[in-house]
Order: C-alpha cells, then structure tokens, then sequence
C-alpha cells in the first residue's frame, strides 16, 4: 500500500513518472527503427525519435529529484544544499579517519577546519570541566560537564547558523538561567529524558546534522587534581590555574575510570591522532590520564600530532617552550606518544603581545633540538588569527595535518 501512495493526487510525481515513461518509449522506439531491416530509409527520423526520447528522460527524472529536493531542502538555495549534501556524503566520508583528543575552544577551533576534509572525525572530549554553566549543572543535577562537548557538536554542525546560534546562546536574565548556555540546558535535558549522558550527546548530534561524532573521554564523574612544587595540592580544574605555583604532576579522581567504548574503537582505527590545541593541563591531560586510554594512543598505529598551544598560559605553562609541553605529556604517558609538535611561527602583533604580556602569557617557542631529544619533530607554520585575539586558525591547522598525513602517504612512512 506505501508503494501506491506514489500514485496519490497533488504529490508533484506521478506526471513525471509517466513523462520518463514515454521518453524511454520514444528511445526504444527509435533504437527499434535503427536495427530494423524494414525501415533502411529512416535512420534520420530513428535518430531524431531517440534524441527527443532522451530530451524527455533527462526532463523528467530532474523534475522527480526537483520534487523530492523541494520536500527534504525547502528553502531557496536547495541547489548549492543539495550539491553540499552529496559533496559530504561521497567525499567527505572517504577522508581521513581522524580523532581528535582534547577540550575547550581550542578542540573545537581544530574541528571546523578539519571538517571540510573529511566526515570521518571523532573527537574525544574531556569531561573534568567544573566551572561556569557546566559545572553548575554538573554539581545540581549530578550529570556530566556538556560545555566542551556542545563547543565541539557546533564546531562540526552542519544544521545551519541558526541552530548553531541557539546551541551557543547564553542567558543573561533570570535568577536561575542566567549565565546557563541553551545547548548545554539541552544536553542536560536529553541525558535526563534518555537516562544516559551518551545517548543525549548522539540524539543532540542528529539535530544539528554534524559530521563525525562527538563522545566523552569517559562516562565517570572525575576530579581533577595538581600537585604543585611547593608541595601544594589544587582540587577541580577551574582552580588549578589559580595556583601560581608551577604543576608538578596531574591525577583524576577515581584513578580507575574508563574510557568510553567509542573512544577506544576510534583511537584503534585512526589514520591520525591529534592532541589539543588547548590548555596542557586542564583540557588535553584529564584525557590521557583516563585509565588505558593514553596505552590506546600508543597502541594505535595512527601518526600522533600535538598542537602546541600559541601563548603560554598563566598558572600552567608558564615559561613553558614546546619542548616542554612534550615533556609533560610524557612524564605523564610514555616516551614517544607523539610524533610530531606543530608550533606556531606567524608574526603576532605586537599590540596583541603587549596585551597577553599583561595577563603573564607569551608567545611560545620551538625548541626543535629540545623536541627532537624527546623523539618527537617539530613542524613550525603560521597557523593563527590575530583579528582580536591570538588564536589558531581553523582552516591553515586543517591543512598542516592533511599535508603531513599525505606527505607520509606518498613516502610510505
């Protein structure tokens, strides 16, 4: 009975249907003609049969996929959707396979230029936050952070500007939603309707239609703790960087969570493992420090790049030079976690460093010889937007990694 209902009245179909119909009768009527000994002297008028019948065909099946885009894309520029829908499912989904480890706005920068290379992402999201909106929720109703995750599902949406607009809208008004972000209320929302943090974070990746998938570091509630060099111990990621005193050694509370199955399944098949860009302690380590998961990384016989932060950052990598970022991850992991560094060699202006200068942050350097003693090569390339602030751009970070990937390809490396 479905089938019929292509048959049905006012569906803008049927008259098409038929027209393709009779233009494959006019094709087959013409080829006919050609290969009858009956009809020597007609072989013009045949091929005029068969050019109109191919006129009729070509028409009418673009009307059958002119009506069909018209229901599934109903707004105007359905054509530049419909080329972008078919560009993402047939070459997209043949890219990479990459996964990408980390937390804040760096992690999410990295994803929107990565996204216009390949449809095979997933990024692994920390899940120690415990400040701002996230943490507030975290603490009230006993569900996991959903800010670094939301950052991360808007930076691959392909949902339109509108709904990436309300994912990242923030209440300013209201004794209880004031300061409270609407993707993160909606996360929240769909692990309490589904029972499962999980679930919401892939039902809330179908609504705004992103490419690649977007998972938590692990399902367990952690803490994340510093012990400093004067023997100081900080509690909750927030306030770590408050500590003046540099970081000596990170843990998570309990020691024993786990990674998520999808996590380490990613991690498994990757071509291309990335950590940050990020905070060093506070977004990419809570990651490694997961029970089995920086044994996964090691394991993986995908090429790891570390994106060195561009800026130093008070409070935990102070004085740090990419060397020494390398360094912390190891002490931290094992020797050789990562093959390469990619570090920042554009100009930044020299307002912009008076003014990063002032909140104790600087540029950071190479340190090639530093890194190469720890077996890992550096890759320096301008790689940052220094509109407003100094940052990664999205779109020349993307292109470093595919670059590299496919230099390495073309050597068998």
């Amino acid at each position: 009975m479905g089938k019929l209902k292509w048959l049905y009245p006012g569906m803008f179909i049927k008259r098409w249907i038929f027209l393709t119909a009779a233009g494959i009768v006019f094709v087959a009527m013409g080829f006919a003609m050609v290969i009858s000994e009956k009809t020597p002297g007609n072989k013009t008028f045949a091929a005029i049969i068969i050019i109109m019948g191919g006129l009729i065909v070509v028409t009418g099946v673009s009307r059958i996929v002119k009506s069909l885009v018209t229901v599934f894309i109903p707004d105007r520029d359905r054509e530049g959707q419909l080329v972008e829908k078919i560009y993402q499912k047939r070459i997209l989904e043949k890219g990479p396979r990459i996964v990408t480890i980390g937390g804040g706005t760096g992690l999410s920068t990295l994803l929107q230029g990565l996204k216009e290379y390949t449809s095979n992402i997933t990024a692994v999201v920390t899940v120690a936050d415990d400040g701002g909106s996230s943490g507030r929720l975290r603490e009230q109703l006993n569900v996991l952070p959903p800010g670094d995750i939301r950052n991360c599902l808007v930076a691959l949406a392909d949902a339109g500007p509108l709904m990436e607009k309300l994912f990242q809208f923030r209440f300013h008004d209201g004794k209880d939603l004031k300061g409270h972000n609407f993707g993160n209320l909606f996360i929240t929302a769909m692990s309490k309707v589904t029972g499962d943090f999980e679930q919401a974070v892939k039902a809330s990746s179908k609504v705004l239609a992103i490419r690649g998938s977007v998972v938590p570091a692990t399902l367990t509630k952690v803490v994340l703790k510093a012990r400093h060099k004067d023997g100081t111990e900080t509690i909750g990621e927030s306030k770590i960087p408050e500590n003046k005193s540099p970081i000596e050694r990170m843990y998570i509370s309990p020691p024993d969570s786990r990674p998520t199955v999808e996590a380490l399944e990613a991690i498994k098949k990757a071509q291309v493992i990335t950590l940050g860009p990020g905070s060093l302690y506070t977004s990419v380590m809570p990651n490694l420090l997961i029970d089995g998961m920086y044994e996964a990384i090691m394991q993986s016989k995908a090429i790891k790049i570390y994106v060195c932060n561009v800026m130093t950052q008070a409070g935990e990598t102070d004085s740090y030079k990419a060397s020494d970022h390398i360094k912390a991850i190891e002490e931290h992991t094992g020797r050789g976690i990562v093959d390469y560094c990619i570090v920042n060699m554009g100009k930044v202006p020299e307002d912009l460093l008076e003014k990063y200068k002032g909140e104790g942050a600087y540029a950071v350097t190479a340190d090639e010889e530093g890194a190469r003693a720890l077996g890992c090569e550096i890759i320096k390339a301008n790689i940052i937007d220094t509109k407003d602030f100094v940052r990664h751009d999205p779109y020349k970070l993307a292109k470093i990694i595919i670059d590299l990937l496919s230099a390495l390809k073309k050597h068998n490396v």
